[in-house]
């Protein structure tokens, strides 16, 4: 048995409950989760009703391999580990999680478990929106909009440090975070249209932006990108359908889809490693204080991460 803190679908609340711990199956470890972190795809699945039936959520884990599944060749007993497991049923909040080897990334020695939690899906995410942009970004122009979240905080420290001039855009009280991590130029949102005053950009991060894709398209130099990352689902939806419409004439508009994956884990940490970049983390709770935190967070209220310590 293990403790773990399980969403009641009747109260929308978390309670601390003693459950049944996990047996990896095939392909799959058994991890003894150290810490995890809260992300917007807990929330929003939530919403969406499509959780974990478990009910324990937790897209990111980090902790330490306790036992094999069969065929598992890759990781080993003991080795330290970290995952984004929202594509394969959450539970990092929790003693105890499964999850495959092959989204696993081996944990530097150097980096602590609770910044691995908080790095994986945001930081993953934030290097494949450039990846799938195709844009080699060193020397031009780019936007970040939601440039405090999670993925906004990464994906302006990758930004600069593949040599871009990055512009970020977030809300008054975040705007001294924003130049800390590297942003040239700052937008208050609610004073300004990032979208609407001329200048024109070569790569648009637009993170659970709510602007429409002509806007989107109006603010992009030739030969310019805007990757979507969250956002409205009908906005989402319509972008996904009719992206290639919005792409003609050398700008292209598209909605990114992200896919955890060992690789991009273990390169991304190897960035945090070197010191090139860092998870933001407003705050650490204890894994018995989550249900607070995650509606905190939910609530639009967090400036980068908020990590949940389990061990």
């Amino acid at each position: 048995m293990m403790k773990a803190m399980v969403y009641n679908k009747k109260n929308g609340r978390f309670t601390m409950q003693e459950v049944a711990t996990p047996e990896p199956k095939q392909g799959e470890v058994l991890i003894r989760v150290h810490a995890s972190s809260i992300n917007a795809a807990d929330y929003r699945t939530m919403k969406l009703g499509i959780g974990p039936k478990s009910g324990i959520y937790g897209a990111d884990i980090a902790g330490t391999v306790v036992s094999l599944g069969e065929g598992v060749t890759r990781v080993s007993v003991g080795d330290e580990v970290q995952a984004d497991v929202a594509t394969d049923g959450f539970g990092g909040f929790a003693e105890y999680a499964v999850a495959p080897e092959t989204l696993l990334g081996k944990k530097p020695a150097t980096v602590s478990f609770e910044t691995a939690a908080a790095t994986t899906l945001a930081g993953v995410t934030a290097m494949q929106a450039f990846r799938v942009s195709g844009i080699d970004v060193r020397g031009k122009r780019v936007l970040v909009i939601g440039a405090s979240g999670g993925v906004g905080t990464f994906a302006v420290q990758l930004a600069k440090h593949y040599g871009a001039e990055v512009t970020g855009v977030t809300s008054a009280r975040n705007l001294e975070q924003a130049r800390a991590i590297g942003v040239d130029y700052v937008i208050d949102y609610r004073k300004e249209d990032c979208l609407s005053g001329g200048k024109q950009y070569d790569l648009i991060l637009a993170v659970h932006g709510d602007a429409s894709p002509t806007e989107y398209k109006h603010a992009l130099a030739k030969g310019g990108a805007a990757i979507i990352v969250g956002g409205a689902l009908n906005r989402v939806f319509h972008i996904m359908a009719f992206g290639w419409l919005y792409s003609m004439g050398g700008k292209r508009v598209r909605v990114l889809a992200a896919r955890p994956n060992a690789a991009d884990t273990e390169a991304l940490m190897q960035l945090v490693a070197s010191g090139a970049i860092r998870p933001v983390i407003e705050k650490i709770v204890p894994l018995e204080e989550l249900d607070e935190a995650f509606h905190y967070v939910a609530a639009g209220h967090a400036s980068g991460k908020v990590v949940v310590s389990v061990v």
